[in-house]
């Protein structure tokens, strides 16, 4: 019974890996089509996955969506406000990595982003432990 417990989570990984990188597809071609508010959304759609190596796969979908915004005050403002949370904390994983043109980025998406949805964003990003990215 463990053994079929097992093997169900790891179909369930296999899927949601399998979905990210469909995901992933999507994003570049919205990138390549000059389409970063519909790539940046696309990137924060759905729940943050449990499995850490989805977690990491994910990571690096919503990276490439990150990368490509050039006028981050035009995605705010075309984004809804109820991706403002993930966003940060995607912001914050991207700080974490310390890679300086992903810092730099992110560093830009967040002075913005603090000014659009304020410091409340911040505190609930961190605070939540739940939905880790």
């Amino acid at each position: 019974m463990a053994e079929a417990e097992k093997s169900m989570g790891s179909d369930n990984v296999e899927d949601i890996l399998t979905k990210i990188e469909n995901k992933s597809l999507k994003i570049e071609s919205l990138i390549k089509q000059y389409k970063p508010i519909e790539a940046i959304k696309t990137a924060l759609e759905g729940y943050p996955p449990q499995d850490e190596r989805c977690k990491f796969a994910n990571w690096i979908v919503v990276r490439k969506a990150l990368m490509a915004i050039k006028d981050v005050e035009g995605i705010l403002r075309s984004l809804n406000p109820q991706y403002y949370d993930i966003l940060m904390k995607y912001v914050y994983r991207g700080l974490s990595t310390g890679d300086r043109t992903t810092c730099d980025q992110c560093l830009k998406i967040h002075e913005k982003l603090t000014e659009k949805a304020g410091f409340g964003c911040i505190l609930r990003s961190l605070a939540d432990t739940v939905n880790t990215v």
